[in-house]
């Protein structure tokens, strides 16, 4: 119990600290929230949205879950998606994955997972779509990484097949970024994921309004 007193006590300094700053802060917050971020990352307890970013609250729309996954089956991610793009109206939708990720490494893994295999079958048929170049890669850890940086391109895809974002597209300007964090430096990567050609093969499938490129 010591340990959530403490959290608690951490609490009253932390309003402190803002109001000492600005005596209006918790009635400005409270006002509403125009985010100009959407961010789509790993629930892991190492990687802190805002902070990795330098934002304060208000700045950002978070959604997090394991391996960073945009299923569109998933109730939870889709309705974040609906939510931010079509009444946040947010500019920028950012998928952030990491580098020494459990999630990624568990489907890496044949092993039964219980409750977790639907879950991770989703980052396995990513190994799937890019087995080539991952089966190319004879360094375990070379391996890990690019399957990483794989499974945040598939789930920014994700995000431009759905029909809300395709009519975000139409509507104003929005960009779906694709990034990882290396906890051992520090850094965010920026992947610079060339979409217009990775969906040059695919788009007719996926475009929902058959008049323009899918991130036009």
């Amino acid at each position: 119990m010591k340990r959530i007193e403490e959290i608690f006590q951490t609490n009253k300094e932390w309003i402190q600290e803002k109001l000492a700053i600005d005596s209006n802060y918790f009635e400005n917050l409270s006002k509403g929230q125009t985010p100009e971020f959407l961010y789509i990352g790993c629930s892991d307890s190492r990687v802190t949205a805002e902070e990795l970013m330098g934002l304060q609250p208000g700045e950002a729309f978070i959604h997090r879950n394991i391996a960073n996954l945009v299923n569109n089956v998933d109730l939870n991610v889709m309705s974040v998606l609906e939510y931010a793009v079509k009444y946040l109206k947010v500019n920028h939708i950012i998928v952030c994955g990491h580098y020494n990720c459990g999630g990624i490494k568990a489907a890496m893994e044949a092993k039964d997972l219980g409750i977790l295999n639907p879950w991770l079958r989703n980052v396995r048929d990513v190994y799937r779509l890019h087995k080539e170049e991952l089966g190319a890669i004879t360094d375990e850890q070379t391996r890990y990484n690019r399957l990483v940086e794989l499974n945040v391109q598939e789930q920014c895809v994700n995000i431009i097949k759905t029909a809300v974002v395709q009519q975000a597209y139409h509507d104003r300007e929005i960009t779906v970024h694709g990034w990882v964090f290396d906890m051992y430096t520090g850094r965010l990567v920026n992947l610079e994921i060339d979409f217009p050609k990775i969906l040059a093969g695919i788009e007719e499938i996926y475009n929902l309004y058959g008049d323009s490129s899918l991130t036009s």
